[in-house]
């Protein structure tokens, strides 16, 4: 499959296409404190039980699961994250990190995880064509903000809770049929947006075994893998277990910045002096960052101004 990565300021995206369908969407973000692959120095600060503790890795704290028995605290060994921090919406929860023999090194580049998947990368210049937004990337962004996908015959609603994803499955007509539609359309999301951790969707309610077990077939057969899922039950409820590594697309788009960063993707390809307009949120994130208006200033030629606006926008001038 070709894989499209484009780097902007502040973040990276990514496109896997299988032809023109867009099976995987990427967004690695800049100020990512402590981003999964990165192999450092470790410092353990206090066992917290079950075989866990607290550390502290490149001036942030992490969770060190498991935490080896002959790692003492105050002891310093290198570690990799396995898992990126992230906000549930209810709390914090740290970066997971678990000891490694090493080299240290940096985490690697999306367009190096992308090619040790076997994927084609093509490096989408940041002047000429938006190339990523004709693949579909404007349309997947719009999706996870949202979390609706529409799919033939129906619509799933992705909603995320402090304990779980939840996708509901809305539509008319015949429920079997329906039930296999978002069946596929449940799996392609998963795996388009990156979504890990505990996953519940809720089918209609299914009369008879046989109709269950075929939904059940079709999503063993399109989620990606790996995997672990229960069968639906009486009242169309399936539950997904998958592994949690980078934050899903849809975990960035509820981040503080994803839409500052999506202006100045499409702010770059201007040129000469550049204007930002965005509403309170949009505007003091930039405001608060230099460094990235610089940028763009930089790849535009000319000056980047911030404007306080209702509504987000980008021109010239």
């Amino acid at each position: 499959m070709i894989a499209l990565v484009e780097p902007a300021p502040g973040a990276t995206r990514g496109l896997v296409l299988d032809g023109d369908s867009v099976v995987a969407a990427h967004l690695v973000r800049d100020d990512e404190p402590l981003p999964v692959g990165m192999i450092a120095p470790a410092r353990l600060v206090a066992r917290i039980g079950a075989g866990r503790a607290r550390a502290m890795i490149a001036g942030s704290e992490a969770l060190l699961d498991p935490a080896p028995a002959d790692w003492h605290e105050g002891q310093s060994r290198l570690a990799q994250v396995v898992r990126a921090a992230r906000s549930d919406g209810a709390r914090d929860k740290h970066a997971r990190i678990a000891a490694h023999p090493g080299p240290a090194r940096a985490a690697p580049s999306l367009a190096e995880t992308l090619a040790a998947a076997g994927h084609d990368v093509q490096m989408v210049p940041v002047h000429g064509p938006d190339l990523l937004a004709q693949a579909g990337w404007d349309d997947v962004a719009a999706q996870a903000q949202s979390g609706v996908v529409d799919f033939p015959g129906g619509r799933l609603l992705m909603v995320p809770t402090p304990a779980m994803l939840v996708i509901d499955v809305d539509g008319d007509g015949d429920l079997a049929r329906l039930a296999e539609g978002a069946a596929r359309a449940a799996a392609a999301a998963i795996a388009c947006h990156g979504i890990g951790g505990p996953i519940v969707v809720d089918f209609p309610t299914l009369a008879g075994r046989s109709a269950r077990s075929a939904v059940d077939r079709l999503l063993a057969d399109h989620l990606p893998a790996p995997f672990e899922k229960t069968a639906m039950n009486g009242f169309g409820l399936v539950q997904i277990i998958r592994p949690r590594g980078a934050p899903s697309l849809l975990e960035a788009a509820r981040r503080p910045g994803f839409a500052a960063l999506e202006l100045l993707r499409r702010a770059m390809r201007l040129t000469g002096a550049v204007t930002i307009s965005g509403p309170a949120a949009v505007h003091d994130w930039l405001a608060a960052r230099p460094a990235l208006t610089g940028e763009l200033a930089r790849l535009t030629g000319g000056r980047a101004a911030l404007v306080l606006a209702e509504h987000s926008h980008v021109q010239t001038g």
